[in-house]
C-alpha cells in the first residue's frame, strides 16, 4: 500500500445530482500512476526474468534439457491458470472491489473463506500430479525422447507444490488490486523470477537444471510473503464454507470463463507443446524463449494498464447500472486504449525490427547456438504480429469483466481457441514450428474484432473519444519510428566490427534512435497520453516536497 497516495483506497465520487461519475483528466492521471507502479514492477519483473532466460541459454541452451524444464513449468502454470489465475481478474477483483466499498467485515469474511478453500483443493491438484507425472509429461511432450520425459518428470514433481503458493498470491493479488494498493501486487513477479535467478546461479553446478525447478518453488513461496505487509489492517480467520453470497457472485462469473479457460489449458496448450516436441529437439525452448520475449511488452504495457483500468471501470460499471448512464465507462474504456496504442504499437515495431540481434545479445552464448539464434527470433517476428492485437484485447476483455460479463469474452475464446488449433495443424506440415505463432497471432486478430463488435453492442461506440485520432498519430509515427530504427541497424551493421561490442549496438542504438523519433513525432501531433506518461512517471520518481 502507498500510504498517502491518491491510489490508495481511492473510489469516484458522485456528482452533486447523483449522477454517474465522469472521467476527468485527474482521473485518467490516477490510472496512468497506477499503470506506472505495476509497469515499474512489470519492469523490474521484466529484467530479472531477461537475466532468468539468459542464464538458462548460457548454461543449459536450448536442448533436451530446457524442453523438459518447459513441460515441467507449464503444468503449475496450467493448473494456477485453470483455478485461479482465470479467477481473478474475471472475478476476484469485480467483487472485491464492491465489497471493498460498501462491507469491509464482508470482504475480509470471504477472503478467509476462499483462500481456506484454495488450501484444501490445490492440496489435492497437487498429490494427484504427483502420483501421476509420467502420464501428465507424456501429454504434454509426447514427440520427446525417452530420457527428456524422464527428466520432465523428475522436475515436474518439483515445481507441481508451487502451484498452491501461486493460487494464493493469485487470491491476495485480487484484493490488493480491489482496494487499489497496487504496489505489493505489482512486484510478485520479480520476487518469483528473482527466486529462479538465484537459485540457479548458486547451485547449477551441484543440482543441474533441476536447480530452476527448486527455483521456481521457492519464488511461488515468496510472492505470498511479499503480499503479506499489504493486508497488514485485513480480519483474516479460519472459516470453511460454500454460502457465503460472495463465493457464489464469484462462482456465477467464473462458470462462464471456465468452458474456455479448460478449452486452452486442458486442449490448447498440450496439443501446442505436443506439436512443438514433433518439430524436433529444441522447438518447445525456441518457442518458449520467443514467448517470453513477446510477453515483455504485453507485461510492460497492456497488463499493467488493463490492471490499473479494472477496478475503475467496475465502479463505473456499477454506478452506470444505478444511474443509467455509460458515458464514463466509455471514456475510461477509451482513456485506457489510447494508453495502450501509445506504447504497444511503436514497441511491436521496434521488437520486430530488431528481433534477430536482440535475441542474440541476450541469449547466443554459452550453449545456445547461432542456429537458436536463428530459430528463435523468427519465431519472435510471427508472434508479434498479433502482439498489438493481444493487447488492445486484454482491455476489451477487461471491460466485460467489469461489467461483470464474463459469459461474452468466454465465448469468443472457444471459438477463436478452436481457430488457432486447426490454423496450427493445417500449417503444421509446410511451416512446422512457426505455424504455431502464425495460428496463434490469427487468433488475438480474429478475438480482438469479435469483441470490439460484441462490446460496441453493449456500452455504445467510442469514436467520440480520440481514439482514431490518436491511433493515427502512433501509425505515423511509429513508421518514421521503423524507418530510423532499420536505417541505424543497417549503418552499424556496415560499420561495426563483429562482437559483443557490436551486438550491445546494434540493438542500444537503432532503438534510442527509433523511440527519439516517435516520441518527437507524437508529442508534436499533441498526443495527449504521452503528457500523462511523462507527468506520472516524474511524480512517481521525484520526492515528495
Amino acid at each position: 500500500m502507498v500510504t498517502g497516495s491518491p491510489l490508495s483506497e481511492s473510489t469516484p465520487s458522485a456528482s452533486p445530482d447523483g449522477t454517474a461519475p465522469q472521467p476527468s483528466l485527474q482521473e485518467t492521471s490516477r490510472i496512468a500512476q497506477a499503470a506506472g507502479i505495476l509497469a515499474l514492477g512489470n519492469i523490474v519483473s521484466r529484467v530479472l526474468g531477461l537475466i532468468r532466460e539468459t542464464v538458462k541459454s548460457h548454461f543449459f541452451g536450448a536442448g533436451g534439457a530446457v524442453d523438459a524444464f518447459g513441460v515441467a513449468t507449464i503444468v503449475p502454470t496450467m493448473l494456477y491458470d485453470l483455478l485461479i489465475g482465470g479467477m481473478v481478474n474475471g472475478a476476484l477483483v469485480p467483487v472485491f472491489s464492491e465489497y471493498a466499498e460498501r462491507d469491509r467485515k464482508g470482504l475480509w469474511e470471504l477472503v478467509s473463506v476462499l483462500l481456506n478453500l484454495t488450501v484444501v483443493v490445490l492440496a489435492v491438484f497437487v498429490l494427484l500430479v504427483e502420483l501421476f507425472a509420467p502420464q501428465v509429461v507424456y501429454l504434454l511432450s509426447s514427440g520427446s525422447s525417452p530420457e527428456v520425459h524422464a527428466l520432465a518428470t523428475r522436475l515436474l514433481r518439483i515445481t507441481v507444490p508451487a502451484v498452491l503458493f501461486l493460487s494464493l498470491s493469485g487470491v491476495l493479488s485480487g484484493l490488493l488490486y480491489a482496494l487499489k494498493r497496487f504496489s505489493y501486487p505489482a512486484f510478485t513477479a520479480a520476487v518469483f523470477n528473482g527466486s529462479i535467478v538465484s537459485l540457479a546461479l548458486i547451485f547449477h553446478r551441484q543440482l543441474d537444471i533441476s536447480a530452476m525447478a527448486l527455483g521456481l518453488l521457492v519464488g511461488a513461496m515468496m510472492q505470498v510473503a511479499l503480499q503479506m505487509p499489504g493486508l497488514r489492517d485485513a480480519r483474516l480467520h479460519l472459516k470453511f464454507t460454500f454460502r457465503h453470497p460472495g463465493l457464489r457472485r464469484i462462482a456465477l462469473l467464473y462458470m462462464p470463463s471456465l468452458l474456455p479457460l479448460a478449452v486452452d489449458i486442458l486442449i490448447s496448450r498440450p496439443i501446442s507443446y505436443s506439436l512443438a516436441s514433433q518439430t524436433g529437439e529444441g522447438g518447445i525452448s525456441w518457442m518458449g524463449y520467443a514467448t517470453y520475449l513477446t510477453q515483455l511488452p504485453q507485461g510492460l504495457v497492456a497488463t499493467a494498464i488493463s490492471l490499473a483500468v479494472l477496478p475503475t471501470l467496475s465502479s463505473h460499471a456499477a454506478s452506470e447500472r444505478i444511474n443509467g448512464n455509460g458515458d464514463s465507462f466509455r471514456k475510461t474504456l477509451a482513456h485506457g486504449l489510447r494508453l495502450v496504442m501509445v506504447l504497444i504499437i511503436p514497441a511491436t515495431v521496434g521488437l520486430f525490427l530488431l528481433a534477430r540481434p536482440t535475441v542474440a545479445l541476450l541469449y547466443e552464448h554459452g550453449d545456445f547456438l547461432a542456429h537458436d539464434t536463428h530459430m528463435t527470433a523468427r519465431a519472435l517476428q510471427f508472434y508479434l504480429l498479433g502482439l498489438p492485437f493481444a493487447a488492445v484485447d486484454l482491455l476489451l476483455v477487461f471491460a466485460f469483466y467489469a461489467r461483470q460479463d464474463t459469459l461474452t469474452p468466454s465465448l469468443i475464446g472457444v471459438g477463436t481457441i478452436l481457430v488457432y488449433l486447426l490454423t496450427a495443424v493445417l500449417l503444421l506440415p509446410r511451416l512446422g514450428l512457426f505455424s504455431l505463432m502464425i495460428a496463434d497471432s490469427f487468433k488475438h486478430l480474429l478475438h480482438t474484432c469479435i469483441s470490439a463488435l460484441f462490446l460496441r453492442r453493449k456500452v455504445g461506440p467510442l469514436s467520440g473519444y480520440g481514439i482514431y485520432r490518436t491511433l493515427g498519430a502512433v501509425l505515423v509515427g511509429a513508421m518514421a519510428m521503423g524507418l530510423v530504427t532499420y536505417g541505424s541497424l543497417s549503418v552499424i551493421k556496415m560499420l561495426a566490427p563483429a562482437g559483443v561490442f557490436s551486438e550491445v549496438l546494434m540493438v542500444v542504438v537503432p532503438s534510442a534512435a527509433g523511440a527519439g523519433t516517435y516520441l518527437s513525432l507524437i508529442m508534436l501531433m499533441g498526443v495527449e497520453e504521452v503528457k500523462l506518461l511523462w507527468n506520472a512517471a516524474r511524480r512517481r520518481l521525484t520526492p515528495a516536497m
